[in-house]
């Protein structure tokens, strides 16, 4: 009896030990788990919350394709955007020519592959010069205030008061038209979204303890700004840029159209549309084809930059 009562004991020791052992193995690994959370970066974290937004993933796979087809387009393209042949001219889709030709016999589908280099490149780079513009004003004021603040707040009013196309209209006018005016232009108008939200985000964190710390230190101002507040605006000024591109893209196509931008025989999505218009019913393509594109373009970039404001903005995850 004493040796069946031991033997019982020695298995209610045996299974609390194996209970305490599951109970310590569960224990470490939520620890384990919680620390892999706690070392995942700002950026980590974002990437991984972006890429459960099914619609950002499948835009951020078109813009890629984008990218790729403007990169590639001498080697995608079947022809020249620039060759003419007028013994095809304004002929139907056919297997040499999938969309057609265009009133000088030139492929229709080679320059809306050739378009998309235009457009991309308009986008970047006119987003890159409102970037650095919208960054430095949005420094400024927000970092040194009083006059500068009050300088900067009045040059974005005066810009924000003036239709934004009837201002490029005129600006384009006083250069011309041509790609490199195109950049400029776009560039100079579309800083004030920028500005506005950098001036935002470094008068919040100029208020912060470690800012504070280093500016009563006696820290450099160029250092604090490159050091500490540029990495702070990066996410700000990627959602910006991402949303912007939609906008330079639309602006090119509007101020080709009305013959301002890109000129002939350059290959542009809105000049496209505008050479099409005699057109129209007998070779309803030739418009509609650049249509399409540009609002694939146009919606692509700006469901991805929702998608990453969604991602990025601490606001917006909680």
């Amino acid at each position: 009896m004493a040796l069946f009562t031991s033997d019982k004991n020695s298995k209610k020791v045996q299974k609390t030990e194996a209970v305490l052992e599951d109970a310590a193995k569960a224990q470490e690994e939520e620890q384990a788990a919680t620390k892999k959370v706690r070392a995942q970066s700002y950026w980590q974290v974002s990437w991984n919350i972006f890429k459960k937004n099914k619609l950002g993933m499948i835009c951020l796979g078109i813009v890629l394709v984008l990218a790729i087809i403007a990169i590639l387009a001498p080697v995608i393209a079947p022809y020249s955007y620039k060759d003419q042949n007028l013994a095809i001219q304004n002929q139907n889709p056919t297997f040499a020519h999938l969309l057609g030709t265009d009133e000088y016999g030139r492929d229709i589908l080679s320059r809306i592959i050739y378009g998309c280099q235009i457009s991309l490149s308009v986008g970047i780079i006119s987003q890159v010069i409102a970037l650095f513009i919208g960054f430095v004003a949005g420094v400024a004021a927000g970092y040194y205030g009083r006059w500068v603040d009050s300088v900067v707040s009045f040059i974005i009013q005066v810009f924000s008061s003036f239709p934004f196309l009837l201002f490029a209209i005129l600006i384009m006018f006083v250069m011309g038209p041509g790609l490199i005016n195109l950049y400029i232009a776009l560039g100079l108008l579309m800083w004030t979204t920028t500005a506005r939200l950098i001036r935002g985000d470094v008068m919040r964190l100029k208020n912060s303890e470690y800012i504070q710390s280093c500016i009563l230190s006696g820290g450099n101002s160029f250092r604090i700004i490159m050091k500490h507040l540029l990495p702070n605006c990066i996410s700000t000024l990627i959602v910006v840029s991402t949303l912007g591109i939609p906008s330079a893209i639309l602006s090119e196509a509007t101020l080709s159209f009305l013959g301002l931008g890109v000129q002939p025989p350059e290959a542009s999505w809105g000049q496209m549309i505008a050479a099409s218009q005699p057109y129209l019913a007998s070779q309803p393509l030739y418009s509609i084809a650049p249509g399409i594109v540009i609002i694939i373009t146009v919606m692509s970039f700006n469901l991805l930059g929702d998608a990453l404001r969604d991602a990025l903005d601490p606001k917006m995850r909680s």
